[in-house]
């Protein structure tokens, strides 16, 4: 028998950083990501966002990869979007995705953070918050694929 935990702290950025996710039908999008993450035989532990970022925590399933699965929420969520009367001004998902594990000792801690991603983002810019995510998993990146605000 084989045991895991695989939780992955997820972030996706709209194309441009652009405020394309309403605050009025955000719930409206969180429950279609919860549809395609149960499809993916995945658990969404807890999702939240900003009009132009949203933050997933997941337990992946041992036979899906983070690159795989990023893909599909990405992927089927946008062609979701631009069909949607509610999205007027959406325009895809930014390249690539952040992806960060957690350890189930510092889930409840994370899931606090991305619950609170409202009061947060008024203390703290999108660009101020990748920066500190990425020095603290100790992760090299390059300035320019850094959001702009």
């Amino acid at each position: 028998m084989s045991y895991s935990k695989i939780i992955i702290h997820f972030v996706f950025v709209t194309h441009l950083r652009g405020r394309t996710i309403y605050i009025e039908h955000e719930k409206e999008l969180y429950a279609y990501l919860l549809g395609i993450v149960k499809k993916l035989g995945a658990r969404l532990i807890r999702i939240g966002g900003m009009p132009d970022h949203v933050h997933m925590i997941t337990e992946l399933p041992t036979k899906l990869s983070v690159a795989e699965f990023a893909r599909i929420v990405k992927q089927s969520s946008s062609v979701w979007l631009k069909g949607n009367v509610n999205f007027p001004e959406w325009d895809g998902w930014a390249d690539g995705y952040s992806a960060f594990s957690c350890s189930a000792n510092e889930l409840s801690r994370v899931v606090e953070y991305v619950r609170g991603q409202k009061e947060h983002h008024k203390k703290v810019s999108l660009r101020d918050e990748y920066i500190n995510f990425l020095n603290s998993m100790g992760i090299e990146y390059d300035e320019k694929y850094l959001p702009l605000h």
